[in-house]
């Protein structure tokens, strides 16, 4: 299953009891991208708009309240406080990124700069992440735990077969993930 085929995605998601609301209205998306500063991918927002998963720890992109707000921002922030935790407290630091500062606070405000530059994870459910860039589909998603990083499907569709035990973890063809700047490059 190398493309998102939504229609077979979404009853294997209803087989497996995953309660799916109406897709995501044009309006909804990009209120919720509006409200994150993110930008779904093709394949994401394709998806979104024709089914929204809900529950099992799925992120609900239509609720926009203030609890909710926060809930979602804090999973949009999690790998990347996740990579600063690793740096304060396992001696964690990129070579491209130069010489690690001696004080701790220096590095990671150093590192926190570094961060900026490197694509914004979006949340697919629990700690499975999709990278926001390159904006386009097929992009790799990874189960993000500090700097333990893993791919965890060659693309959105990939995943889903993988998460739902369609697709043995085993069977999925590394050689085909799309390099992703920084988050490939860990694990």
């Amino acid at each position: 299953m190398n493309t998102l085929n939504i229609p077979v995605l979404i009853e294997r998601l209803r087989i497996l009891n995953i309660t799916l609301d109406p897709g995501l209205t044009q309006e909804e998306i990009q209120r919720a991208e509006q409200e994150y500063s993110i930008s779904f991918p093709p394949d994401l927002r394709e998806l979104l708009q024709q089914a929204l998963p809900y529950g099992e720890s799925f992120p609900d992109w239509r609720n926009l309240s203030s609890r909710n707000i926060k809930r979602i921002r804090e999973r949009l922030n999690q790998p990347l406080e996740g990579v600063l935790f690793d740096i304060e407290h396992s001696g964690f630091w990129p070579d491209r990124w130069g010489t690690k500062p001696p004080e701790r606070a220096q590095a990671r405000a150093a590192a926190e700069q570094h961060l900026q530059l490197v694509p914004k994870l979006i949340p697919i459910r629990g700690h499975r992440y999709l990278p926001a860039t390159p904006h386009q589909a097929g992009n790799p998603v990874f189960s993000v735990h500090q700097t333990d990083v893993i791919p965890y499907g060659e693309n959105l569709a990939d995943y889903f077969e993988i998460e739902f035990r369609h697709k043995r973890y085993e069977e999925m063809n590394v050689a085909k993930i799309k390099p992703i700047d920084f988050w490939g490059e860990l694990g």
